[in-house]
């Protein structure tokens, strides 16, 4: 099972209308047909509600104890193949989920049936309006997802250190329900909520810097739902808000672009806020052919440092300091983090 998170978010509500006549079409044509189903919460059945939600209580339990390896036991077998994510997830996370309490924010039950692995499966949850989404529905979206039975459990975590999502996809084994997938999200990035993005993204967006903006919209969106591959009312408003300021020379989606540093161009594959401490920073990721000298990705990520500053000057403004990442095609990386008032 995988999720696709380029796609999924209120981008959809532009298709919500048209998914039904999409189904009919799909069945009359020669490509494999698929079922799909959802239910929430309150149309599920008490005995599969309580088992769904037993099972994510115990997963977030056991998170919460840092026990990885009873994780991995219980996950379905693709999952716990490759627990790496899950365990550096669970281990990340694991200051603020000693001693939090969760309870349950929604559930989503989710069944496809065919033979093969959807190459794309949308489920549409709860109820539609003839603008969209309300406010209990969701849309959700997988790619090479297997027939079978799952749920999407949301849990809010709060412990002394804050409030966090804790996200489980379940998948149906017999009586059991299985891990599927875990996803642990802070309420707050630097001491700050997704409304506060928003206002600062409005903010700059009315002094015309479009740079800023975008980065704040794009944090906003991070944050405002729990999993990368939901959309729902907020977001999909949020989509609409924020399509007006897309710079044209930023990475977005996948596309990488240029950035000219002197006399080499580098090919710049991400840019988005992130927090180090309480401070915002802005993170470039770019492309390189070997990151393994250190020596050489330090002196490229001071100069990609330094031609971002002076593309985007507004965002001097904006964020506390730039982290550039060199990454090469066998995942290794160098980073290197300059505050601004050193950057000349």
């Amino acid at each position: 099972m995988k999720v696709k998170a380029g796609d999924t978010l209120p981008r959809l509500r532009h298709r919500l209308l048209g998914s039904a006549l999409a189904a009919v079409l799909l069945v009359g044509s020669a490509y494999p047909t698929f079922s799909q189903n959802c239910q929430t919460a309150t149309e599920l059945d008490d005995a599969t509600r309580n088992a769904i939600t037993k099972a994510a209580q115990r997963y977030f339990d056991l998170a919460s104890k840092g026990d990885a390896e009873a994780l991995r036991q219980s996950a379905i077998p693709s999952l716990a193949s490759d627990f790496s994510r899950i365990e550096a997830t669970i281990k990340d996370r694991q200051p603020d989920l000693v001693g939090a309490q969760a309870g349950v924010k929604s559930i989503f039950s989710l069944e496809t049936e065919g033979t093969a692995p959807m190459p794309r499966a949308e489920f549409y949850c709860g109820v539609f309006g003839k603008n969209g989404q309300t406010p209990g529905s969701a849309v959700f979206t997988f790619t090479d997802l297997p027939p079978g039975k799952y749920a999407v459990v949301l849990l809010e975590a709060t412990s002394p250190a804050g409030r966090n999502s804790f996200s489980s996809i379940l998948q149906q084994d017999g009586t059991a329900w299985k891990l599927g997938g875990l996803y642990v999200k802070p309420a707050l990035v630097a001491g700050h909520d997704s409304d506060w993005f928003i206002g600062r993204a409005r903010d700059y967006k009315a002094k015309g810097q479009l740079h800023n903006a975008w980065f704040y919209y794009m944090q906003a969106r991070e944050m405002i739902t729990p999993l990368s591959f939901m959309s729902t009312q907020a977001s999909d408003k949020l989509y609409d808000e924020f399509q007006s300021v897309q710079p044209p020379d930023i990475p977005v989606d996948g596309t990488p672009t240029d950035l000219a540093a002197g006399t080499i161009t580098y090919k710049l594959t991400r840019i988005r806020l992130v927090s180090v401490g309480n401070d915002l920073d802005l993170l470039v990721r770019y492309e390189v052919a070997d990151a393994s000298n250190a020596d050489q990705a330090y002196q490229s990520n001071v100069a990609v440092i330094k031609a971002v500053a002076a593309k985007y000057p507004e965002v001097r403004e904006a964020v506390a300091g730039v982290v550039a990442r060199a990454a090469d095609a066998s995942g290794r990386d160098y980073g290197t983090l300059l505050a601004m008032k050193d950057i000349k």
